[in-house]
C-alpha cells in the first residue's frame, strides 16, 4: 500500500489541474469494511466558496483530512494547488490552513503566544508586525495577553480564525467555523471570511450544518451521504431540482432519503 501510495503521488498533476485549487479524483477511504468515503470526484476552482455538506458519518471530514494530507487515501488521487498529496505536501501546506472550534489551541498560553507559535510553524515573515494586524482585524487587541483557556465561545473563535490566517492562506479550509455562536458574532466572523476571500483571491471549502451560512457564502455546494456525493450544483440550481426554498428542506430530503423534484 505504501509504494502504491507513494508511486500515485509522483504522478504528473493533469494540465487541468492547474486551474483548480483542489482536485479529487475516484477518492476511496476504507477503515476495515466500511466505507467512509466511496469514490467521491470534484474540483475546486481557485477563488470560489464551497460548501461540503452531509450529515454525521457523510465523509466530510475524512475528504478534508486527505486533502490536507493527513489521512492516507485508500485509493484515488488528491492534488492541492496544484501539488499531489501527501506526497508533496511540503511544497503546499504553507500555503493553506484549517479552522475549527473545535479544536483547541493550547490553553495556558496567551492569545499571543499561541500565535507566535503557529506564526513560527509557517515562518511569516515580520510577525509580530502580522499578530498585530489580525488583532486589529479582528478585534483581538484587548486579550491579546489572556491565556487562551480563559476566552469565551466567540472571542475563541476569533483566536482561530487569525490563527487559520496567520500565513494568509491562499486556501481555507473551514470546519463549523459559527458553530455554537450568536447570529452577531457569527455573522460578524462570515464577513471577514468574505472580505478575506475577495481581497486575497482564496479558495475556501466550507463544511457546516448551518445551512443558511452556506446559501449566504458558498456558489457551489456538494452533499455527500454516507461517503459519496448526492448532489454538486449552485445553491440557486439545487433548490429548484429539489422543489424547495431553503438549502435546510434539501438537507432533510437528502438525509432522509427523500426523492428530489426532477
Amino acid at each position: 500500500m505504501t509504494i502504491e501510495l507513494a508511486q500515485m503521488s509522483e504522478r504528473p498533476i493533469p494540465a487541468a489541474a492547474a486551474h483548480a485549487a483542489i482536485e479529487v479524483e475516484h477518492l476511496v477511504k476504507l477503515y476495515k469494511t466500511t466505507r467512509a468515503v466511496d469514490d467521491v470526484s470534484f474540483n475546486i476552482a481557485r477563488g470560489s466558496v464551497t460548501g461540503l455538506l452531509g450529515g454525521n458519518g457523510a465523509g466530510k471530514t475524512t475528504t478534508i483530512a486527505m486533502i490536507m494530507g493527513l489521512v492516507l487515501p485508500t485509493s484515488g488521487r488528491v492534488s492541492v494547488l496544484g501539488c499531489a498529496m501527501p506526497g508533496q505536501s511540503a511544497q503546499v501546506l504553507g500555503r493553506m490552513n484549517f479552522e475549527s472550534p473545535y479544536v483547541d489551541m493550547p490553553m495556558r498560553l496567551t492569545v499571543r503566544q499561541n500565535l507566535t507559535v503557529f506564526g513560527k510553524l509557517y515562518a511569516v515573515p515580520d510577525l509580530r508586525g502580522r499578530i498585530q494586524q489580525l488583532a486589529e482585524d479582528l478585534d483581538l487587541t484587548e486579550f491579546l495577553d489572556r491565556a487562551s483557556g480563559k476566552l469565551s465561545a466567540g472571542q475563541k473563535t476569533r483566536v482561530a480564525l487569525a490563527k487559520a490566517l496567520i500565513n494568509q492562506p491562499e486556501l481555507l479550509l473551514l470546519d463549523e467555523p459559527t458553530a455554537s455562536l450568536d447570529p452577531d458574532t457569527a455573522d460578524w466572523i462570515r464577513q471577514h471570511l468574505e472580505t478575506y476571500r475577495k481581497t486575497h483571491n482564496a479558495t475556501i471549502l466550507l463544511a457546516s450544518h448551518n445551512m443558511l451560512e452556506v446559501e449566504r457564502l458558498c456558489d457551489r455546494v456538494i452533499i455527500m451521504k454516507t461517503g459519496r456525493v448526492e448532489d454538486d450544483d449552485s445553491p440557486a440550481n439545487i433548490l429548484i431540482r429539489y422543489n424547495r426554498t431553503t438549502l435546510e428542506e434539501v438537507f432533510l430530503d437528502v438525509a432522509r432519503g427523500r426523492e428530489r423534484a426532477s
